[in-house]
Formats: structure tokens, sequence, C-alpha cells
């Protein structure tokens, strides 16, 4: 029996959310949510609290996270932690806290001397832990938290004789506290608008960094939020543009594009090295490197349209790569621009979006036709009946061309429905093999690439990505990815269908620029504003601190947990 921690929280903070399910009382406005972080936000919140080095130490003791409506950020509201994964947490959680006190680190991570180094001292530990709590739980600590974690420091450094060690050990409590581990947003009454709830200004400011630089709010931020700023249109308007200036913001959008082309598959990709053997390990690492590199030069750096991703030419090569492409160029990573006899324009062309979705030994159309819909135009693709026969696709006999072997689905009732949403479009990038590779024909037959999107029609490479480009749904795609992002879980067209609608408009108008984008969903009342029924201000109160703190507070609740799951074995 697997005991959940989310459930456990997820209990908590819904405990008056109980009964018929509520009318939202603002457009747009979000659901209430906890949500594990993410194998990423974990290592930069260690990186940006202690340093890269530390964090580049441990292994992120987080789970793999299921994909929720395209993204496996929205995943993230979906899971929760075994007794194993506890465990393993908690052993990631001693070598940071041992490395923070170590003697390397402790002159500057540690903002005071103790009396003694061979016993305890409640004030150094005191103002430690005060200031190292308030950056991972990403707001201040109770004072009654406070208090037990100076004690579980003043114990241990008794019994050990080593005030570092009591200070590790209490660290150590707080790296393993869901508080750290789960992103739980709190709500409040908004006194702008009765019978209302908004986010705290905390979880606001937890929500505004996660979103923008994938990492916990930085110090600044938190500074903000105590503040009362970020509920000011001026002083979050502030907040925004400061997180949108800073370096963080390449990493936070690197997150969400790599997210949301799933090149979390790339992790597991391989291709047969008798039929492919140009393709190495390095040289798919840095095909996804390099499609990151090409969206976040021409979206942030350049401030380009996004839909001229699916048309531009421009991009980045290595060396590896440049052995896929049969193209020269020099050592290491340079901007590189591909010419029209390349054939290659647009991130369709990509060898990352071609090779990953591709077979292991030979290309697929309905893959790379599936992924356009899925990834690119927000659109489901059934799955396959569990009944189809696949022996009439594999005994197609002497066929050379994927086009002829796709004729035996689109003539099956069973099949044709979902490859004529997918094939028309894969087809068009046949000139393209398993791992991207240029190719004339295959196995010696001429190459149709002709094919169709939603009514618009082409005969060439660049017409698929011209049609992509001006495709209705694309920019909407990447509104409704964003937005999810943001506001931490699967958007509801329920609620949240005009909203969409309003930020999709307001993308249109801003010449569909991506930060501009970013800053109407920061700044937008929907981003901070939250789906709940009618709550009474002490019952939120309740909600929102004394359950949780109680059920779910430090090492001992998850020791009390996992104990109780093995007791249940």
């Amino acid at each position: 029996m697997k005991a959940l921690v989310a459930t456990a929280v997820a209990a908590c903070l819904f405990l008056t959310a109980c009964g018929e399910t509520p009318k939202p009382t603002v457009a747009g406005a979000s659901e209430l949510r906890v949500r594990l972080l993410t194998s990423d936000q974990y290592s930069n919140s260690i990186a940006h609290i202690f340093g890269s080095d530390i964090s580049e130490s441990v292994i992120p003791p987080l789970p793999p996270l299921p994909r929720k409506d395209g993204l496996l950020a929205s995943g993230a509201a979906f899971v929760g932690l075994t007794s194993d994964q506890v465990s393993q947490i908690q052993q990631a959680a001693a070598t940071i806290a041992a490395q923070v006190v170590d003697r390397n680190h402790r002159p500057y991570l540690v903002p005071c001397e103790p009396v003694s180094s061979n016993g305890a001292d409640d004030s150094c530990a005191t103002a430690f832990i005060r200031d190292t709590g308030r950056m991972l739980f990403r707001r201040p600590l109770e004072s009654r938290r406070l208090s037990d974690l100076v004690a579980v420091a003043h114990g241990a450094a008794e019994k050990t004789g080593s005030f570092y060690e009591g200070l590790a050990l209490a660290l150590e409590t707080l790296l393993i506290s869901p508080e750290f581990l789960f992103v739980m947003d709190r709500a409040e009454p908004d006194p702008n608008r009765p019978e209302s709830l908004r986010l705290d200004a905390y979880a606001l400011a937890s929500r505004l960094s996660f979103f923008l630089w994938n990492a916990t709010p930085d110090s600044a931020l938190l500074d903000a939020a105590a503040s009362g700023e970020l509920h000011s249109q001026a002083g979050r308007a502030a907040a925004v543009n400061r997180l949108m200036s800073s370096p963080r913001l390449e990493v936070g959008m690197r997150a969400f594009f790599d997210d949301m082309l799933a090149f979390d598959d790339f992790d597991s990709l391989a291709k047969d090295p008798i039929v492919y053997p140009k393709v190495t390990a390095r040289a798919l690492a840095d095909a996804r490197e390099q499609t990151l590199r090409t969206i976040i030069d021409h979206l942030l750096r350049e401030d380009a349209d996004y839909r001229d991703l699916f048309t531009t030419r421009k991009t980045h090569m290595s060396m590896s790569l440049a052995a896929l492409y049969g193209i020269p160029t020099q050592q290491g990573w340079s901007r590189y621009e591909f010419d029209e006899e390349s054939h290659r324009s647009g991130l369709l062309t990509h060898v990352s979006f071609l090779a990953a979705n591709s077979h292991a030994v030979r290309s697929s159309p309905t893959l790379r036709g599936k992924a356009m819909r899925e990834l690119l135009l927000c659109q489901h693709v059934p799955d396959p009946p569990p009944n189809v026969d696949f022996s009439k696709l594999e005994d197609a006999g002497d066929v050379a061309t994927a086009r002829d072997r796709l004729k035996v689905h689109n003539t099956n009732p069973s099949c044709a429905g979902c490859h004529l949403i997918t094939d028309p479009m894969g087809l068009a990038l046949e000139n393209f093999d398993g791992a991207g590779g240029y190719r004339e024909t295959e196995n010696g037959a001429p190459l149709d690439i002709s094919g169709e999107l939603d009514g618009v029609f082409f005969d060439d490479i660049e017409g698929l990505g011209t049609a992509m480009r001006n495709h209705p749904k694309l920019s909407a795609c990447l509104v409704n990815r964003l937005y999810a992002y943001g506001t931490g879980g699967p958007v509801s067209l329920r609620y949240d269908r005009d909203i969409l609608k309003r930020f999709e408009e307001r993308f249109v108008s801003n010449e569909h620029r991506v930060p501009a984008l970013l800053k109407d969903l920061s700044m937008s009342e929907a981003f901070s504003s939250i789906r709940s029924p009618k709550l009474i201000a002490s019952e939120l109160a309740e909600t929102d601190t004394a359950p949780v703190n109680r059920l779910l507070a430090g090492r001992q609740d998850f020791t009390n947990l996992r104990d109780q799951e093995e007791a249940n074995r």
C-alpha cells in the first residue's frame, strides 16, 4: 500500500471545499493546488539557495511525473511520494545539509559563528534556520516551527558535541519537509472583491517565480510579498519586470518548452546503430539543445513572432549535429542559418523533432503528425483501438514508401479516422529519415511529400511549415500551455475558456511576442485568483495553517508516514 503524501496535504487544504462543485467567483481563476516540485525545480532551488556545486552533488530524489494535458508540470499536481522515495529524499537532504555546514561552505552559507563549535548556540542557530527556512519554505517560518527546529539543532549539538552537526540535522529536517517539497497554494479573501479569494502574497510569489524562473523565489521577491507590494498593480509590475529582466528567465522558458515539446523522451531515445551509425548519444543531446537554443534566441533575445519558429532557417549548430545535417561547422556551438537547398526551415525540420517522433529504424509519418497535433495544436489524437490488426501493414508486400504502406490504414475503417488527421501532415516530412537525415528517395523510390493540414494543401516541406505557422490553433495552444504551466495544473474549458480567449486575442494584438504574453499572464487577475466556494475568514485561516502544519510539519511527520506504510504492508 502506497502512502501518498500529496493526498494528505490536499485533504487538509481542501477540507472546507467539500460538497457541491463550486461556481467560480472570478472568471478564469485557477484551482487551489498542491504540486510536487519537479526535478529541475528541486535542483534549481538548491542551486539558488546554496550554490550550484551543492546542487550538482546530488541527483534530484523526486519521482517521474505523469504527463497531464500535454505537460509534465501539470502532472506534478497529481503525484505523491512513497516510502522508498521519502528515503531517497532524506538521503539527498543529509548530503546537502552536510555540505552546507562543512568547512568549505559554512563561511558564506552560515551567517554567524557560534560561541563554540563544540556545543549548542541557539542564537546563531536561530539566525541560520530563520533565513534558510524562509528561502526553502518560500515564506517565513512560524514562530513555533522555528523554536522546534532550534531545539532539534540544540539537542543534536549537545549529543554530538558539534554545533554544525546539530545545524545540519535541523537543515535536513527543512529539506524533507512537505513545505519545501510541495508547492502549496494558500488563499485569502480578496479585499477588493467581496466573497472572492486570491493567492496570499507568498503563494503568489512562488507562482510567479516557478512560472518565470522554474525555481524558488529569491529574497527580493519574498520581501515584496512581505511588504504587500505584490498585491498592488505597481508592485507586481515591478516584480514581474525584474524577474523577466533576469538571465533566469531563459532557464525558466527552456524548462517550459522542453516540457511542451515532450523532450523528456530524449532521456530514453535511441536509434539502431547499424541503420543510423552517426546518431550518438551526444548527437541526440545536442539535437535537443539546438532546438531549445533556437527557441530562446528567437523568442527572448530577438523578441520575434512565435509563429516564425516554424519557418525560420536561423538556428545553432554543434560538431556532432553537423555530421547528421551533413554540413561543415566549427568547434563548439555557433549560430547557423540553413540555405534554401537544405530544405531545412523551422522546428519541424530539426533533428530533435524528426528523430524523437520516429521509430528506432525508420521514420513515422503517423508519430510526426500526432506530435504536431498534440504538442503544437493541443488537439488530442485517440489511441489505436485495442483490437487493431497490424498484419496487413506488416505484410504490405514490396511497397517502397511510407505513403504506400499507410494506405492500408487509410482504407481500414477502424484506423482511418485517426490516420487521416495525422498522416497527411506527417508524410510531408518523409524527406527526412528516422534520424532526421535528408533523403530524396526511400528504398530507391521517389518520395511524394505533398500534404494537407486542415484544408491547407502544400507540395513541399516549406509549405508544411507555412501551414503550421498560420494555423489558427497554434497560438491558442501556446496560450493554453503557458497558462496551465503558470497556474500549476491543467486548464478547465468549463471555467477558463473565456479568459484563454482574451489572452489569445492580446497575444495576437502584440504580434505573437512571447515576452508580452508572459507579462500579460503574470499581471492578470486570473493568475492570482482562486476558484473556491464561499469561505469565511476563520475557516480559511484554519484550513491554511493549523491542520497542514500539525499533520505535515518536519522530519518526524515524514517518518511517521513512512512507518505507517511499512506497518500496512
